[in-house]
């Protein structure tokens, strides 16, 4: 005990050092690096290149939303790359291989991304699969699943097929998610800020949130107290199947094709945000907010490692170690929590 107060050395208004350091150590990284940066690259701290930045992180950023939302119900989807996979085939194939306008191009990847939250749900709360398991069991299926529609090739404008060239194109309404901006800020930007804030306010100050956090910290007092466990169970993973399928429209009208399993490098970065999530203002819990600071916080390490011209091979280096750092520091405060 004598040791204890020793090293938690007090701050002035009685906190320890300690405790300051878990509360904001999220934001002093992040700060850190953001300074870091600016001074070995005077091209770093630009508006053009924070912007960037942010919106190369947009897309990551729904998964990681969608990866919260499971960990808040004590959940975890690693489904999230081929649920963004599958909607990025979805949106390019209603567009170029059916010639559909922009409702129906966004309303298919969306219920796609639906359906396999529901999977997950029948899997993790029907058939009792462990979270981990079962939706990895799950991202190999949807994998294979668009793997097998688009027999391994992109979805891109006059793609050959067995009865000539494909005649759809991506129309202009779609690329402007992914490509257009609004008073100079880009528009796939405002959408993730947009969602961002209605998932915070969804969990923080909605009954729903509430309960939802209930049944992860402690489902048998959730189910005593007469709350559905199973039903916000089957919510939080069609939430993260929905935000996923988002990312996935993103990213189809940024990079304007199909790219098959275009979602599957993103999982670690958007698990690895999710986590970090943990860590913001000492919460103890998954938070929004916390994971939009995780998500920038990759996206500015790698952006600043590319600008430094460290090969992107190494980069995974850096997003493995992050990931490493925020699993450890989740599973402590876990620890110190019990």
């Amino acid at each position: 005990m004598l040791e204890t107060i020793e090293i938690a050395r007090p701050l002035r208004g009685g906190k320890p050092l300690g405790a300051y350091l878990f509360r904001y150590g999220a934001v002093i990284t992040v700060i850190g690096v953001v300074v870091f940066f600016s001074i070995v690259n005077e091209h770093f701290l630009t508006y053009n290149n924070l912007k960037d930045i942010l919106k190369a992180i947009s897309v990551t950023t729904f998964l990681a939303l969608g990866v919260t939302f499971s960990l808040v119900v004590d959940g975890f989807d690693v489904s999230v790359g081929s649920t963004t996979s599958l909607a990025t085939i979805a949106a390019a194939s209603a567009l170029v291989l059916h010639r559909q306008e922009l409702f129906v191009t966004l309303l298919v990847p969306l219920l796609c991304g639906v359906a396999v939250g529901l999977f997950n749900a029948f899997l993790v709360v029907k058939v009792k699969l462990p979270d981990l398991l079962a939706t990895l069991a799950v991202m190999y299926i949807v994998n294979g699943i668009q793997l097998t529609y688009t027999k391994g090739y992109t979805i891109y404008e006059g793609m050959a097929l067995d009865n000539g060239a494909a005649t759809g194109r991506f129309i202009p309404s779609f690329l402007f998610i992914g490509q257009g901006e609004l008073l100079g800020i880009p528009v796939a930007v405002i959408l993730m800020l947009l969602i961002v804030l209605l998932a915070h306010l969804f969990l923080e100050r909605t009954t729903i949130g509430r309960h939802m956090y209930m049944v992860g910290g402690n489902p048998e007092a959730a189910n005593l107290f007469g709350i559905p466990v199973n039903r916000y169970r089957v919510l939080a993973y069609v939430l993260s199947g929905l935000l996923a399928a988002v990312g996935g429209i993103v990213l189809t009208s940024r990079i304007g094709t199909g790219q098959v399993s275009a979602g599957a490098p993103l999982l670690m970065d958007a698990v690895a945000a999710a986590y970090i999530g943990y860590a913001l203002f000492g919460e103890k819990k998954p938070s929004v907010i916390g994971t939009l600071l995780g998500s920038i916080l990759i996206g500015v390490l790698l952006n600043g490692l590319t600008m430094m011209n460290v090969p992107y091979f190494a980069q995974d280096i850096v997003k493995g170690s992050i990931l490493v750092l925020a699993l450890a520091f989740s599973f402590l405060r876990r620890d110190k929590k019990a």
